[in-house]
């Protein structure tokens, strides 16, 4: 289950309602990003968070998602979804300065590799 609603992600992406399977997909494969980057699983609530902790499946120093991890995600989703192909041509691109990382990096633990 997402951290963040689908609703949400459609809403950001200003996406239609057929692409809501798409958008469904690309909004998990966004929190499983930062959760690699963040070397950590983050949850929608404390209620989620306690869950997984009971159940064991909440891994080392989960989070309940914040509005820094929230952006993220969206962005990462937003990036997702404008490049769903694996080359574009004839474009040119930067990263942004105040991008996913950079609002994903004081949450991050366990800085190897």
């Amino acid at each position: 289950m997402n951290a963040i609603s689908t609703e949400e992600a459609m809403q950001h992406l200003r996406a239609e309602d057929d692409d809501r399977d798409s958008v469904e997909l690309l909004l998990a494969a966004a929190e499983d990003s930062a959760a690699q980057f963040l070397n950590r699983r983050f949850y929608a609530d404390e209620v989620s968070l306690a869950a997984a902790l009971a159940d064991g499946s909440a891994g080392s120093k989960p989070i309940v998602i914040n509005p820094s991890i929230r952006a993220a995600c969206l962005l990462i989703a937003g990036s997702l979804y404008a490049n769903r192909e694996d080359v574009v041509v004839g474009t040119i691109s930067s990263e942004l300065p105040m991008g996913s990382r950079s609002l994903l990096t004081p949450y991050r633990v366990g800085w190897g590799v």
